[in-house]
């Protein structure tokens, strides 16, 4: 009979993939990371689950650069101590490569509520940029 040797153990990846904040069953790095490197979002819906993840992960820079330069704020500070919980996508109108707008509602979780807001996204440049957004009636 042969004797076998040990295998040497693999270590786990130190830079271990995390799923992405904006729901997909994607990692980040595969999904709203490529956005947050440099991509542009190819949909309404992409560039919005990208920017909740933005807001998730604290990234300034981004929500600022995928802000349309007529509604953009000069600043933008977000309350570090939010803790956003999930993100569900209640409807989309136009937003794809075929159209120059489109919307996006969605239900945004946090510890303690809920954001429920219709956004308006409009293409600048080739690129999507967010436009501003609307609480329906009724809404959290």
């Amino acid at each position: 009979m042969a004797r076998r040797t040990a295998r040497p153990r693999q270590r786990a990846s130190a830079a271990v993939s995390s799923p992405c904040p904006c729901g997909l069953p994607a990692a980040y790095e595969a999904c709203c990371g490529r956005y947050h490197a440099g991509d542009s979002a190819p949909t309404a819906e992409a560039l919005m689950r990208s920017r909740y993840s933005a807001f998730v992960r604290g990234d300034v820079g981004y929500l600022l650069r995928t802000w349309h330069p007529r509604t953009r704020p000069e600043r933008l500070e977000l309350d570090p101590g939010m803790r956003w919980t999930g993100l569900e996508i209640l409807g989309t109108a136009d937003g794809s490569a075929f159209h120059p707008t489109g919307t996006v509602e969605f239900r945004a979780s946090y510890r303690g509520g809920a954001l429920h807001e219709r956004s308006r996204f409009e293409r600048v440049a080739g690129a999507w940029v967010y436009v501003d957004g609307e609480f329906p009636e009724g809404s959290d």
